[in-house]
């Protein structure tokens, strides 16, 4: 039997109506922005199931786009997000989807950063202001934002990602979750790790050392929380 915490019984510190919609969605919003990583041009925001149908009243999509933004689910700007992101030069749209055999709070974002790179980030929110991330760039995920996350994209050789494990072990950083795609085209692999652990912006700077590689980040879970 799984055990509750006093957080999943009363809720986290919040603006908006309710957790799922606002907290929630606040969330999804801001783990997205942070694993795509970049400056942000324009995001499309497909909403599912009971998002879809109860956005407009729960505010969802100030939520959803306040987190791209950056904002915490206890702002007070969550409200004023849409004239923000409007200042800020931020280009979105909503629009109601159906995105499959998912949880029915569900959102996908179809983000495009200033560098011209197009992203794709779904996720669910589960009730308490818990969220899962089930897919980045159509790859299957099973992320919570609760863990560190370590993200890398580099030249595709071999050793690389043994690199990676052994600088962890040295640490004693136990890998929990690990998913990698390759892209044969330009012969090269992004890799997603989540870690039980919290880690340093030392491993963050000797993982982006290491030959071959392109960049690396690491997104703890006070990052976007």
């Amino acid at each position: 039997m799984e055990s509750l915490s006093l957080f999943d019984i009363t809720g986290p510190i919040m603006i908006g109506p309710s957790s799922s919609h606002t907290a929630g969605a606040v969330r999804l919003g801001k783990i997205a922005a942070n694993l795509v990583g970049g400056t942000i041009k324009e995001a499309k925001i497909h909403l599912h199931g009971s998002f879809a149908a109860t956005y407009r009243g729960h505010g969802t999509d100030k939520a959803l786009l306040a987190g791209i933004l950056g904002f915490n689910p206890s702002d007070e700007q969550i409200k004023d997000s849409p004239a923000i992101a409007q200042k800020r030069g931020l280009h979105y749209s909503i629009i109601t989807a159906d995105l499959g055999d998912v949880h029915p709070n569900s959102v996908k974002f179809d983000i495009t950063l200033t560098n011209g790179q197009h992203h794709s980030v779904t996720g669910s929110s589960l009730g308490g202001g818990r969220i899962i991330i089930t897919s980045i760039d159509d790859m299957e995920m099973n992320f919570t934002g609760d863990k560190p996350i370590i993200i890398a994209h580099y030249h595709d050789t071999p050793g690389i990602i043994a690199t990676i494990s052994t600088l962890l072990y040295e640490r004693e950083i136990n890998i929990g979750n690990m998913q990698v795609r390759r892209c044969r085209e330009d012969q090269t692999a992004y890799l997603y790790m989540e870690t039980d652990s919290l880690c340093d912006q030392l491993l963050e700077q000797q993982i982006s050392s290491i030959n071959g590689m392109y960049y690396a980040r690491i997104i703890n879970p006070f990052d976007h929380d």
